[in-house]
Parts: C-alpha cells; sequence; structure tokens
C-alpha cells in the first residue's frame, strides 16, 4: 500500500481513496484497533464511507469525531507567517517564533538565509482552506447526523484547546 502512496504522491497526484484506507487498515491491528486517532482523514464523503465500512469489518466503531474550529483569518495568520533558512532548514514565524538578530544559522555561525515556500505565502494559503472547506463542510454534517461530533474552540490557547479535546474524549 505505501509503494502504490509513493507511486501517486511522486506522480503528483492525490492517493486513492482505497490506498489511504487500506494503509490504515493495515495500522489497525492488535490494541491498536481498539485505541487509534486519526488525524485530517477522512477528507471526503467517499473516505468516510470507506472509513465506516472498514471500521463495521474491523468491529472497531468510531467514538467521536472532533472539529478543531478556528477563524479562517486566524488559520492565515498562523500558516502564512511560516519562513524557512535556505541554509539549514531552521524554521520561524512571524509571530510564534520570529527570527532574532541574534539566531546564528547552525549551518554556518552565520545569519539564516529566510524564504517563504510557495504554499505557505497568503494567497496559497487562503486556497488550500478554500479547498479544505468545501471537502470537509459535507463531513461535519455526516458525523453530527450521526452524533459523534465534537466541537473544539480551536481559536483558545494550546491550554485551554488541549482541555477540550481531553473533555470532549473523556466521555466515549
Amino acid at each position: 500500500m505505501g509503494l502504490e502512496a509513493k507511486k501517486a504522491m511522486d506522480s503528483g497526484e492525490l492517493v486513492p481513496d482505497e490506498v489511504v484506507v487500506g494503509i490504515i487498515r493495515d495500522r489497525l491491528t492488535g490494541d491498536a484497533v481498539n485505541n487509534f486517532l486519526l488525524d485530517g482523514f477522512p477528507r471526503t464523503l467517499p473516505q468516510a464511507g470507506a472509513l465506516d465500512q472498514m471500521l463495521v469489518d474491523l468491529g472497531a466503531p468510531l467514538d467521536a469525531v472532533l472539529s478543531l474550529e478556528v477563524p479562517r483569518e486566524e488559520l492565515v495568520r498562523r500558516l502564512a507567517g511560516r519562513w524557512i533558512c535556505r541554509k539549514c532548514g531552521r524554521s520561524f514565524h512571524e509571530v510564534f517564533a520570529p527570527y532574532q538578530d541574534s539566531d546564528a544559522c547552525p549551518k554556518d555561525g552565520g545569519t539564516c538565509d529566510l524564504y517563504q515556500r510557495d504554499d505557505d505565502k497568503p494567497e496559497a494559503v487562503e486556497n488550500r482552506l478554500s479547498v479544505f472547506a468545501s471537502q470537509t463542510e459535507p463531513l461535519v454534517a455526516y458525523y453530527e447526523k450521526a452524533g459523534l461530533l465534537r466541537r473544539i474552540d480551536g481559536g483558545k490557547s494550546q491550554d485551554e484547546v488541549y482541555g477540550e479535546i481531553t473533555t470532549a474524549v473523556q466521555g466515549v
């Protein structure tokens, strides 16, 4: 399954749903079938349907689905603020981990040569968020209808978000 996924990614294609589900099925063995967390999957209704069938086959129903909800402008601020050093690969963020003049590049001891990847630029982030929203909105309704959706306010502090996540999964 991994080789199939690599072939798709190397050719710039999306990994087919059946390959992604197969990879997950391969990982859900032993104790993992009763204790797992999926992050970023499923992303589409067909993937959700395939996941549902796989979990029925494994006797491992979903207990909860968490939706971390963050205002769009905050997501853009978080995602579009990353800068990377060309020499050492170290990552900085305009707000959360800004580059300081005292930050020496570990590669040569000089200053970091910062650049922003094309997919981190605000317009690219906006586009990714639009695509993501169009694909995931139906999932929100799907899991809400199933009584599995737990909404988490991802705009809060890390500690508060962690607390909400803990509360959401403790009762399941």
